[in-house]
C-alpha cells in the first residue's frame, strides 16, 4: 500500500472509531433520535471515504501491475465486481 494512502486511511479509521464510540454513548444516554441518525450518517460517510482511499490505492498499484502483466480482464472483473457491490448499498 502506498505510504501516503496508508497513513490517510489509518487516520480516517481512527476518526471513524471515535464516531462509532460516540454513537454508542449517544444510544446509551438515549439522546435525540435525529442526532443519532446524523452521527450515523457521518460514520457512513467516513467509511465510504476509507473505501475510496483503498480503491485509489488498488487502482494506482495493483491494477497497473495486472495490466502490465497482461491480466487486463482480471482487473476489469475486480473493478466491475466492486462497482456492482457499491450499487447495492
Amino acid at each position: 500500500m502506498e505510504k501516503n494512502i496508508k497513513n490517510r486511511t489509518i487516520h480516517r479509521l481512527k476518526i471513524l472509531e471515535g464516531q462509532i464510540r460516540g454513537l454508542q454513548k449517544m444510544i446509551e444516554k438515549e439522546k435525540y433520535c435525529i442526532d443519532i441518525i446524523h452521527q450515523s450518517l457521518a460514520a457512513k460517510q467516513a467509511l465510504s471515504s476509507i473505501e475510496d482511499l483503498i480503491l485509489e490505492n488498488h487502482l494506482s498499484t495493483y491494477v497497473i501491475e495486472q495490466i502490465k502483466a497482461g491480466k487486463k480482464l482480471k482487473s476489469a472483473k475486480e473493478i466491475l465486481e466492486i462497482y456492482k457491490l457499491s450499487k447495492k448499498k
